[in-house]
């Protein structure tokens, strides 16, 4: 396989499970029946299995459900880490304008958990990592708000069969030019801020 590059995949799986882990918001993408669908959502990483289970849950009214609930449907999901344009100028030899970025994409089979206790575990268990080692909020058992919820909630395990890191951060170019890569890089994310206000200012929030 020419494509991607060998140079742009990453070899280390615990490497791919660590952004998996720090960008845990998925795009989940399913085909079934001749029809693509996509829901964006957080996924959570559990040893269970070969290469180990990521847990999440739909809103029930979700229609990716009904390709979740088809044996013959198709599933990949792609973890987005830091990504960045690259411009020429930023390197000490003549390039072309392109694009770095970090991905992770999965495949796997998925089971469906529609019983209340599992949802709740599910929900519990993935606030407790999001929050991480200094939570500022738990998650209750006996959460009202979450109780009222469960009637709408679908929970998933998916179990990983296949992985890809797609890392692609200039590894084709010299010492020089890789770390002004990875300056630009760090650098554009530090633009995100101003890109989150425009974001708001431009989106109107209806009611």
């Amino acid at each position: 396989m020419n494509y991607p590059p060998k140079h742009h995949q990453e070899e280390q799986y615990k490497n791919a499970l660590e952004l998996v882990k720090i960008y845990p918001l998925a795009t989940v993408i399913t085909s079934s029946n001749n029809r693509i669908l996509s829901t964006h959502i957080p996924l959570v990483y559990t040893p269970e299995g070969t290469l180990g289970t990521l847990v999440g849950h739909l809103d029930k009214f979700n229609p990716q459900i009904s390709h979740f609930e088809d044996k013959d449907h198709d599933l990949e999901l792609i973890f987005h880490g830091p990504e960045v344009y690259i411009s020429p100028s930023k390197y000490s030899t003549t390039q072309l304008p392109t694009w770095n970025y970090f991905k992770v994409h999965l495949r796997g089979k998925i089971q469906i958990k529609r019983a209340a206790q599992d949802v709740k575990d599910s929900l519990i268990a993935m606030t407790a990592f999001l929050e991480g080692a200094n939570p500022n909020y738990v998650l209750e058992e006996n959460n009202p708000r979450m109780a009222a919820a469960l009637d709408y909630i679908v929970g998933f395990h998916i179990e990983i069969t296949s992985w890809e890191g797609k890392y692609k951060i200039s590894q084709d170019k010299n010492k020089e030019d890789r770390s002004r890569a990875k300056q630009a890089l760090i650098d554009g994310q530090s633009q995100v801020i101003e890109h989150i206000e425009h974001l708001y200012e431009n989106h109107q929030t209806k009611g």
